[in-house]
């Protein structure tokens, strides 16, 4: 048995507001007494900007603002350097959630674009493919996942389909991402190193051969989307490319 470190937060529903306290306890359990180096904890929040494949080249002055937005990032130490004794030792923390500066802390949120969180996600390890990404929209959309690893429970795997319309013209466009269809491909915690299918079949009145015209776009993607336990949201964005054969 080796050593272990957990983090129990005393808030049940883990919701929290700026300027309120977040508290809690850190476990560290080990079957032998530990020496350590000091024991620290850090708080973080950031906004994640994500662009689409496609809009990477149209809008490269953009691009470069997209890096991550810190927007809170403090750590305290609770424990100096020394020794923990075998067994189980409990160390209390309080931490203020507070912004350095203007800056304001946002609401949790997971999109497909923009992703806001003030934590850390699980360790996890995820792969798959899809067959193709240029689909014949009579046929459906197939591949496969496997989930190696997962810190933390899954709750669910699930498909959406994303419509995206684009329409303007040369003075301006408006670009307007729809969910159209949401396939459960898994539910509870997935059973690590098993190949769980992907297969999506176009909603026939939602879909259409993708189009591109001076004045207007009409695009597909899919986000493959984990729910774990914790409320973490594990997205990935693929464009897709439907013809009619």
């Amino acid at each position: 048995m080796g050593t272990s470190l957990d983090i129990k937060i005393k808030r049940a529903n883990k919701v929290y507001h700026a300027g309120e306290v977040l508290s809690g306890v850190v476990v560290i359990s080990g079957k032998d007494s530990i020496q350590h180096q000091g024991v620290s904890l850090t708080v973080e929040g950031s906004v994640n900007l994500q662009l689409s494949a496609k809009s990477v080249g149209v809008f490269e002055a953009f691009y470069n603002s997209v890096k991550p937005i810190q927007i809170i990032n403090s750590t305290i130490e609770m424990v100096k350097p020394g020794k923990f004794p075998s067994g189980k030792t409990e160390i209390p923390f309080e931490f203020p959630l507070h912004v350095k500066g203007n800056k304001v802390l946002y609401e949790t949120y997971h999109g497909v674009f923009v992703n806001i969180q003030r934590a850390l996600l699980p360790k996890f390890l995820i792969r798959g493919h899809l067959n193709s990404t240029n689909c014949v929209i009579t046929q459906p959309l197939t591949g496969e996942l496997v989930v190696e690893s997962s810190e933390a429970a899954i709750k669910s795997i699930e498909l959406q389909l994303v419509r995206v319309e684009t329409c303007g013209c040369a003075e301006g466009y408006a670009r307007d991402a729809t969910e159209i269809q949401n396939i459960q491909i898994a539910d509870g915690d997935v059973c690590r190193g098993l190949s769980v299918p992907i297969y999506m079949v176009f909603p026939r009145l939602f879909t259409c051969p993708t189009l591109e015209t001076t004045n207007f776009k009409v695009e597909f993607e899919v986000n493959i989307v984990v729910l774990l336990h914790a409320d973490h949201l594990i997205t990935e964005n693929f464009p897709l490319k439907l013809c009619r054969m």
